[in-house]
């Protein structure tokens, strides 16, 4: 069996670095707002290049925190990738704010920039440009849309750690970016974690003061504001993780390079990388006309396989006002999509081995 993602084997690597983490915060008897989130914010914000990191609990409050400190809201529009995962709606919606859908381009499966300006009223106070699978947006035309008509651009950066566009990393492009450390995010934490990235100084403040009750001195409180911390115990874990990213990144382009090479001919269309962008490949994401029957028939042969994500934001009943918008890429893209196993840990037998079974099931 070729599971799609061992996250056990993933941390196991690293086992006695991150035992020694956890004792570290143990031994320390200071398990919030300390010297571990610190070390950790200091850390990521050099990883990403960016001059700021705040870390939160997780992805959604990342970018709903990045939404609120600009005083997004009620009556105000946020411009959304119509193919995405929920969270980058959610935000939205969290904040007061409603989302826009404009769909993706078919190649990149990232935010269409040319369909963006449409979109815009005098509402719309922001755009979040999602780097879906681990593949950055293309942020130039996407800035100068936002710059010509005076809105932020929020990064979802979810799935792309060191993701770069044009030589330069993913959560200093925009105005601010936020990241998830889900488990089974290329930077994953031991359960939930995310961080807010941004080059300006007046915004990763204001997020601070949000992510702890509104308050910068301990019972006072400036704003009303939210729970929403990074525990100093995923910060250590992570801490221990972020040297080894571009490593384990190193080995899933090797992956899906393989991939790429392997799956030629056959009748599935391969993801493509736009040329000004170098994916961290979070997912290997084919598409295929009968997916359904091609992922029944590779788990028979024991390769597991994932759909990511079989019903768009807009289809969902969460959003049940949306469900009458014709959004037809989306609505191909997430008939079609099948997610291969990638993950730093597989062995290039196992590689080997979906290629093989890939190439004998193809319809």
């Amino acid at each position: 069996m070729i599971p799609f993602l061992d996250l056990k084997a993933i941390n196991l690597a690293h086992r006695d670095e991150l035992i020694n983490a956890f004792t570290r915060v143990l031994d320390s008897g200071w398990y919030v707002l300390g010297n571990e989130v610190k070390q950790f914010e200091a850390s990521f914000a050099d990883y990403c290049n960016a001059n700021h990191c705040v870390g939160v609990s997780n992805g959604l409050d990342a970018l709903h925190l990045i939404l609120r400190a600009y005083d997004i809201g009620a009556g105000d529009e946020v411009i959304v990738p119509s193919n995405t995962y929920i969270a980058t709606w959610l935000a939205a919606t969290y904040a007061g704010a409603t989302p826009v859908p404009v769909e993706p381009c078919i190649d990149t499966y990232n935010i269409d920039p040319s369909l963006i300006e449409a979109a815009i009223t005098p509402r719309t106070k922001a755009i979040i440009a999602v780097h879906l699978y681990g593949q950055p947006a293309d942020m130039d035309p996407i800035m100068a849309i936002a710059e010509k008509h005076g809105i932020k651009v929020i990064e979802d950066a979810a799935q792309a750690h060191g993701a770069l566009y044009k030589g330069r990393k993913v959560g200093g492009l925009g105005h601010a970016a936020g990241f998830s450390f889900y488990p089974g995010k290329n930077l994953g934490a031991i359960g939930d974690a995310g961080a807010v990235t941004t080059n300006d100084a007046e915004l990763a403040d204001k997020v601070r003061v949000l992510v702890n009750y509104g308050s910068k001195v301990k019972y006072h409180n400036e704003v009303q504001g939210f729970n929403c911390r990074l525990d100093e115990l995923q910060a250590a874990l992570l801490t221990v993780k972020l040297p080894h990213l571009d490593d384990e990144t190193q080995r899933r382009k090797a992956i899906a390079k393989q991939y790429t090479e392997a799956l030629q001919g056959l009748e599935v269309v391969l993801p493509q990388v736009m040329a000004a962008a170098e994916s961290v490949w979070h997912l290997y994401v084919i598409r295929c006309k009968n997916r359904d029957k091609l992922q029944q028939m590779l788990a028979e042969r024991g390769v597991s396989t994932m759909i990511h994500y079989p019903i768009p934001p807009h289809q969902q009943k969460a959003y049940s006002e949306f469900n009458h918008y014709n959004l037809p890429i989306s609505e191909k893209i997430h008939q079609q999509i099948l997610s291969l196993p990638i993950s730093p840990t597989m062995t290039d037998e196992d590689v080997l081995d979906v290629i093989s079974i890939l190439r004998e099931v193809q319809i």
